[in-house]
């Protein structure tokens, strides 16, 4: 990739919004324009797996195909709630990004979530999601070579486990208030570029993990999977190579290589999306440097 800048320039997510919510919400604030594969806006895009939400940039880069942040809703969300989020949304699309929302299915007949840990029976949200990112991309005419994903609490999670699976899929990735599972992975396929935020008063999921369902899951700690992006990264410290703090932001950012960028932010509030979040996010992947080759 020649750079990764390309002109382009919260509160908590809402669970099951309605399409039509997300709909109004988009057209009434500013830098986005609500969008859709069927004849009213918001309508969703269908696909042999699932469907998703788009919302595009009220003006598009001429002659060039336009950035994008794919985003993965919470447990019990789906595509147009996340997109009711104005201030993420229109934080995104106001510098030149769509926004892509897939839903999740209902699991085991209850709320949606996605099929993220080893061995849950459930789509294959790896294949899903890349079928979403190359329909997305060749319908509205996005960069699918520079697409973020990106995801909140159980979308967290699903970006943690698919970028450790496949960790090409996606120029960079971004998770909010998700981790790994225990047992976590003992390794991942490869090194990407990662973008962590989470809250220090998170309760939903603790900094430290907790019990799920009387103890027949376990959220994992974040600082060990941290630990196990720095060893797939090759960082040669666990050390960061920088701390600093902004605002009451707490940031650590290790160097690793090119294309082996991790930043962790931890900020002062609970299970949420920070309202700057999107700022924040695109002024990291702006400013890496081109990966090697």
């Amino acid at each position: 990739m020649a750079g990764l800048g390309r002109g382009l320039a919260g509160r908590a997510l809402s669970g099951a919004g309605l399409a039509a919510l997300a709909s109004l919400s988009l057209l009434a604030g500013g830098g986005a324009a609500a969008a859709g594969c069927g004849p009213e806006p918001g309508e969703a895009c269908n696909l042999t797996g699932g469907s998703y939400h788009i919302v595009l940039p009220e003006v598009a880069e001429a002659a060039q195909p336009g950035p994008a942040v794919l985003f993965l809703h919470g447990y019990g969300g789906s595509g147009a709630g996340a997109l009711a989020n104005q201030a993420m949304v229109n934080g995104l699309t106001a510098r030149g990004y769509a926004v892509i929302a897939p839903d999740a299915l209902p699991r085991r007949g209850g709320p949606r979530s996605w099929t993220f840990f080893p061995g849950w029976q459930g789509r294959d949200e790896i294949a899903f999601l890349q079928e979403v990112a190359a329909d997305a991309a060749g319908r509205f005419d996005l960069d699918r070579d520079t697409m973020i994903l990106a995801g909140f609490s159980a979308g967290g999670f699903m970006v943690n486990y698919l970028a450790c699976a496949a960790p090409t899929a996606f120029a960079g990735y971004a998770p909010i208030a998700g981790g790994f599972w225990r047992p976590q992975p003992a390794d991942c396929a490869g090194e990407i570029r990662l973008f962590h935020s989470h809250g220090w008063m998170d309760s939903v999921v603790p900094l430290e993990g907790r019990y799920l369902n009387g103890g027949q899951f376990q959220q994992g700690d974040i600082f060990a999977g941290l630990e196990l992006w720095r060893d797939t990264n090759g960082c040669d410290d666990h050390a960061p190579d920088q701390g600093w703090r902004a605002g009451d932001v707490l940031r650590r950012r290790w160097d690793c290589g090119a294309g082996a960028d991790i930043e962790f932010l931890l900020f002062p509030g609970g299970h949420q999306v920070p309202r700057w979040w999107s700022d924040q996010l695109l002024d990291w992947f702006e400013a890496l440097p081109p990966k090697a080759g």
